[in-house]
């Protein structure tokens, strides 16, 4: 996390943004306490933007909240990636097929362009980076399926997901066979045939959750 940079955004976008890399780059630490002094003066801002960045991080399951201890990074366990990933299994094939078949251009352009992207990443072996454009990949090929309150759903996991990735990819770096998996998906996409992109992405999801389980101790 640097220690000043421009705000061109808001303060608490801003700020809201470096505590989300700081976690998903294991910078912060699982279970780490965030004292909003300590960060307010790292990041060079006030204790304002650094408590509303924490709570929407809260909203978003990156930080946990105790009545005693406060603010901490959250801390993936089986459970929780299972709750996740029950919900992604369910939802997010079925939202593929729906955007495959309502035929949405755009979102397929933006799909090859966060897997191209990601070879740079992966050579980088840039964990925080292949997070967001693993959950880009994602959500461009589930949000034109036409219902806002799925892709709304999908939405609110993101951050979770994005973090369960990370904790799966430090025991087992498998970068390079997620990416494989995503053309195939993408490929299936393009030939608008549905019903096989939903299929694969249901696989590549199952497949990432047992390995995740398996990294932390719970199969």
């Amino acid at each position: 996390m640097s220690s000043t940079f421009s705000l061109p955004a808001s303060r608490t976008e801003v700020v809201l943004e470096e505590i989300r890399r700081g976690i998903l780059t294991r910078e912060l630490k699982p279970g780490q306490p965030l004292v909003e002094a300590e960060l307010a003066a790292r990041l060079g801002v006030s204790k304002t933007p650094v408590r509303e960045a924490l709570k929407v991080l809260s909203n978003t399951g990156l930080v946990t909240f105790s009545p005693y201890k406060g603010a901490s990074v959250c801390v993936v366990d089986a459970e929780l990636a299972r709750s996740v990933y029950d919900v992604r299994m369910v939802l997010e094939p079925e939202a593929v097929r729906r955007s495959v078949e309502r035929r949405a251009p755009e979102l397929l352009e933006d799909a090859a362009e966060a897997l191209k992207e990601a070879s740079a990443a992966i050579a980088d072996k840039d964990q925080a980076a292949l997070s967001l454009l693993n959950r880009r990949f994602h959500r461009a090929l589930y949000s034109g399926c036409g219902n806002p309150l799925m892709v709304s759903i999908l939405d609110d996991l993101k951050d979770r997901a994005a973090l369960i990735s990370v904790v799966g990819w430090e025991a087992n770096p498998s970068w390079r066979k997620e990416w494989t998996e995503h053309k195939a998906v993408l490929a299936a996409a393009k030939k608008g045939d549905a019903d096989g992109a939903a299929g694969l992405l249901r696989a590549h999801i199952g497949d990432f959750l047992g390995r995740i389980l398996e990294a932390i101790g719970d199969e």
